[in-house]
């Protein structure tokens, strides 16, 4: 049995849910979100909780996720959802204008990152950060749909990795990292 498809979803007040076959249409105070529902999976809304329940054991692997995906949307819409990313490095830049991200990561070229819709950046340097060494800005990234922000904080990863040694590039602020020695062996 899955413990995380069995939790009722508790619905903020501002919050109305539509079901639909396929579909949960979100809506509320943030914006709109409609979460998709795998086929053996049904929901009902009755005083204020939203609660996920499954056809048959046949489908119990999409029980917890079905349920985890109206979860998100609600907590999205009320909310919203927030991640960070540090650049580190001498000379890494980045620069937010507008819908897009200008990137200075020690290549030949500027990076000119494009937004999507829903998601918003802002570029500041935080001076909690001394721990870091050669630490240079934190971009914080929010929207209201999880996966869509998590793909977005994925992509900046991916321009300039975190190397091993000194820790430069574009890396999650949360993760821990646990930088080699170098050739001394310190």
């Amino acid at each position: 049995m899955s413990r995380v498809g069995k939790k009722p979803i508790s619905i903020p007040s501002g919050v109305t849910i539509t079901i639909k076959e396929s579909e949960i249409e979100v809506k509320g105070p943030k914006g709109t979100l409609t979460t998709p529902i795998p086929a053996g999976v049904t929901f009902k809304h009755e005083d204020g909780t939203l609660t996920a329940e499954r056809s048959s054991d046949d489908h119990a692997a999409f029980h917890g996720l079905a349920r985890a995906l109206a979860n998100n949307a609600v907590v999205g819409v009320t909310e919203g959802f927030k991640r960070e990313m540090d650049i580190v490095g001498v000379g890494y830049k980045a620069d937010v204008q507008g819908k897009k991200i200008l990137f200075s990561l020690g290549y030949s070229h500027p990076i000119e990152f494009p937004l999507p819709d829903g998601i918003e950046a802002k570029a500041e340097r935080v001076n909690t950060k001394a721990s870091i060494t050669q630490y240079q800005t934190t971009i914080t990234l929010t929207g209201i749909d999880k996966q869509k922000l998590g793909q977005v904080a994925a992509e900046l990863n991916r321009l300039r990795k975190p190397d091993a040694y000194k820790g430069k590039g574009v890396r999650y602020a949360e993760k821990l990292y646990r930088l080699k020695p170098g050739k001394t062996g310190k």
